[in-house]
């Protein structure tokens, strides 16, 4: 054992001094910038954990943009099924429409996270977002087209979303705009879309079918087997009895959350595979390979084990005629804009900051502008393979937790996820009962942070409540946002407006709790503002020293003047004190 180890540590010393080493900064690479504690073998390691903490992306992101119908198309003459709930020819076009999905994610998944390593050098990876797929295909597009627009439009829009993030990235304001958020706000968020995600996970559609639409109420339980649901897909009767539910709950659900109660990285992956495996054998009532047309497709394709699906369903099928819904494509443009802009620059930031690579002066981290222009880059290119927008993956933190500190630990990742197109038969054929329970549980993970929403201050839990709970209920990422930024203002701007007529006189009684906002958050400012401003002082000090060369008594040179001139700046800036917070200014007046 003594001797492997002696191998291992000689051989990451050999990679380390090399030309590959000294690129992604390894230990011993004599890099000035090096980064301590790094080795090849590590961050393979930890490029193995992530992908195999990630991979669930590759059936769950299928199985929800399947959802959508892509290019299927529904011809029911009869007007008793417009959506084609129980149609065997456009189910067997949605079939394949996974598959091509499913090859799709995987290549998105792997191109993403290799160039997002090799261009930043950071340990994180990135895939079509979870949130983000579901608002695309339940909200923007609709279950089986039943939404605003055309699959086809939504993915010109996302197309388009990606050129317009690189011109924000390269100003600045991609950065900046997540700053002015208040916090609170992009915690709820966060949090519900975890809900969501959890609602999406007990729905039949891709879930475990625990509940259902309902005539008299918003929602309620189902889990009955298919033969007891009506034409609106509502259980009639048998409530609960479902097998495919059952065994989703209990090997897909209380199974991996076991696995994750001892942190066992693929945990996830164990649940998703263990509920599958269940689901193969056919001649089972919770089989996924019924004795019918779709049953016999799916085996079909199944048995093919190692295959190569093309993307012929998904590649290249945008559509360019925006005169057909102008205003919806710039409502779904827009939208997935500023949902993005919560979701992907946040992650970027978390995943930046639990690599601790984040300046605590300026809040920024090493080449974020790269970072966020290949972000955006991706989700372009993911619009052409047909998904939706690619973000940076909460659970990178897995590998960056096994001791990934560069970019070879996503490249790592992303090789992996090219491997695993050759495997579309596989992947195609797991259930949504078993991604369901998946979802429920990244939803609970996404819900740990509501913890750190300021519920002491009313003008910030009321805004925060409003988003977490609008976000599920009104299955809506987007619009929950800005329900909260409605509340936000509208309670907080009456505040002031009172503590204005007042003159301070009225106040609550725990504004000292209140979170601090500000419309210049700390920080940079983006860079053309910061540039505008340079040229804006040099060329007053330009007029000013020419001002003052003239009226220079003799004797005195221009160059001691100058000097001088510099001096005093200096020593202000070293006296000059700018609080953060407004409230400091109490206590440094005491000082």
């Amino acid at each position: 054992m003594d001797a492997i180890r002696r191998s291992i540590h000689s051989f990451n010393g050999t990679v380390g001094k090399s030309t590959f080493g000294r690129i992604f900064r390894l230990e011993g690479s004599g890099h000035d910038l090096e980064i301590k504690n790094t080795r090849f073998t590590t961050e393979i390691r930890a490029g193995l954990t992530t992908f195999f903490t990630m991979a669930y992306i590759i059936a769950v992101n299928a199985s929800i943009l399947s959802d959508t119908g892509g290019n299927c198309v529904c011809n029911d003459t009869t007007g008793k099924d417009p959506i084609c709930n129980n149609n065997a020819e456009y189910d067997t076009c949605v079939a394949d429409l996974n598959r091509s999905l499913i090859t799709a994610t995987a290549a998105l998944a792997g191109f993403s996270s290799f160039l997002f390593g090799f261009v930043t050098n950071m340990p994180v990876c990135l895939a079509p977002g979870m949130g983000l797929n579901a608002y695309f295909a339940y909200q923007i597009v609709g279950y089986h087209g039943s939404g605003l627009i055309s699959y086809n439009l939504a993915l010109t829009a996302v197309f388009v979303e990606g050129f317009v993030f690189i011109f924000l990235s390269l100003i600045g304001m991609r950065q900046w705009l997540v700053k002015v958020i208040p916090v609170s706000l992009k915690i709820a968020s966060a949090c519900g879309i975890g809900l969501f995600l959890s609602e999406i996970g007990l729905s039949y559609s891709a879930g475990i079918g625990a509940i259902t639409g309902s005539t008299n109420t918003p929602l309620e339980i189902a889990g009955c087997p298919l033969e007891f649901q009506d034409e609106n897909g509502f259980c009639k009767s048998h409530k609960m009895t479902s097998s495919t539910m059952w065994i989703g709950i209990f090997c897909g659900g209380i199974f991996t959350a076991y696995l994750m109660s001892y942190k066992v990285k693929c945990a996830m992956i164990a649940g998703i595979a263990l509920v599958s495996i269940f689901s193969w054998p056919r001649g089972t009532s919770f089989t996924y390979f019924p004795n019918t047309p779709i049953g016999d497709d799916r085996f079909n394709f199944f048995k093919k084990v190692v295959n190569f699906h093309p993307i012929d369903a998904t590649l290249n099928v945008l559509d360019w005629n925006v005169s057909k819904e102008p205003s919806h494509f710039i409502l779904a443009l827009f939208t997935f804009l500023y949902v993005d802009i919560i979701d992907c620059t946040a992650t970027l930031y978390s995943m930046a900051r639990f690599s601790g690579v984040v300046d605590p002066e300026t809040g920024d981290f090493p080449r974020s502008t790269l970072a966020y222009c290949t972000d955006a880059l991706c989700i372009s290119v993911g619009a052409l393979l047909g998904c939706s927008p690619v973000t940076a993956f909460i659970e990178s933190g897995a590998g960056i937790a096994e001791g990934g500190k560069t970019g070879l630990t996503a490249m790592t990742c992303g090789i992996c996820f090219f491997i695993s197109m050759l495997f579309a038969p596989i992947f195609s054929s797991i259930p949504p009962w078993a991604t369901g329970c998946t979802l429920i549980l990244v939803g609970c993970l996404m819900m740990r942070q509501i913890i750190n929403v300021n519920w002491r201050y009313i003008g910030d839990a009321v805004p925060a409540f409003v988003t977490v709970m609008f976000i599920p209920f009104g299955y809506s990422a987007a619009y929950g946002l800005i329900a909260g930024l409605l509340t936000y203002a509208s309670l907080n701007g009456m505040i002031y407006i009172t503590k204005v007529i007042t003159r301070g006189y009225v106040v609550p009684d725990d504004e000292d709790q209140r979170e601090y906002w500000t419309i210049k958050p700390h920080g940079k400012l983006p860079w053309f503002i910061t540039a505008s401003r340079s040229l804006t002082s040099h060329l007053n000090h330009g007029s000013d020293q020419k001002q003052d060369t003239v009226s220079v008594k003799s004797g005195e040179s221009q160059e001691q003047f100058r000097g001088d001139s510099k001096h005093s700046d200096q020593e202000l800036d070293t006296v000059v004190v700018i609080p953060r917070d407004p409230r400091d200014e109490k206590v440094l007046r005491k000082l």
